[in-house]
């Protein structure tokens, strides 16, 4: 007899698939982006450049984040757990 597993299902999302699409999507497609707005940027020194792709990666993850969640909230089905309940 193996002992009772609690499992929770906060509003339908799978928080563990949020933070990972958040971190690749951040990766993906905040990095393009930091360098093609660098490239209008006046950048002095490696202390400007560091901050200036701190603030614009801290929004891209921010928007990522959002969209990512939106997007599981609507339209990705719970996980399915591979002990259904069903006694066979």
């Amino acid at each position: 007899m193996s002992p009772e597993v609690e499992r929770t299902d906060p509003d339908g999302v799978d928080f563990g698939w949020v933070m990972q699409m958040t971190f690749v999507l951040t990766i993906v497609i905040g990095a393009p982006l930091v360098a093609a707005l660098s490239l209008g940027t006046r950048l002095p020194d490696w202390g400007s450049r560091a901050a200036f792709a701190v603030r614009v990666g801290a929004v891209v993850w921010f928007v990522t984040a959002i969209t990512a969640y939106a997007y599981a909230r609507r339209y990705r089905e719970p996980a399915q757990d591979a002990d259904s309940g069903d006694e066979a």
